[in-house]
């Protein structure tokens, strides 16, 4: 079974372009260090939640958008091992590609599938 890496951040609405771009030039470092799939979903329907919710967890403000990103690895050795090179790769450094939003207040965490479900 897969592994996934998982992602919340909060993005000033008006960084969207730049956001697309940071990724576009990010992400493909992911898939050629073994990632099979990169998702980068821009919030459209993010309800306020009664206790708690994705725009609290990252402290959004009113004028940020949530983002919900994940990475699909075949495994978590080859996620182990990519994610080092991807590390070390220039292209995602903080001086060649900076984050359009507060690095701080992002979520993340790997996670290892225990259901899952395909159509076909």
């Amino acid at each position: 079974m897969s592994y996934i890496d998982g992602f919340v951040m909060a993005v000033p609405t008006a960084n969207k372009d730049q956001f697309i771009r940071h990724a576009n030039s990010g992400d493909s470092v992911f898939m050629e260090n073994g990632a099979t799939r990169v998702l980068e979903c821009w919030g459209d329907d993010v309800p306020d939640g009664k206790l708690t919710d994705f725009r609290r967890a990252v402290q959004a403000k009113d004028d940020e958008t949530v983002v919900f990103s994940w990475i699909e690895w075949p495994d978590k050795a080859t996620r182990d091992a990519g994610m080092e090179k991807v590390m070390k790769d220039p292209r995602v450094s903080p001086e060649n590609n900076p984050m359009p939003f507060d690095g701080k207040r992002l979520i993340y965490g790997g996670f290892a599938p225990v259901v899952e479900l395909r159509s076909h």
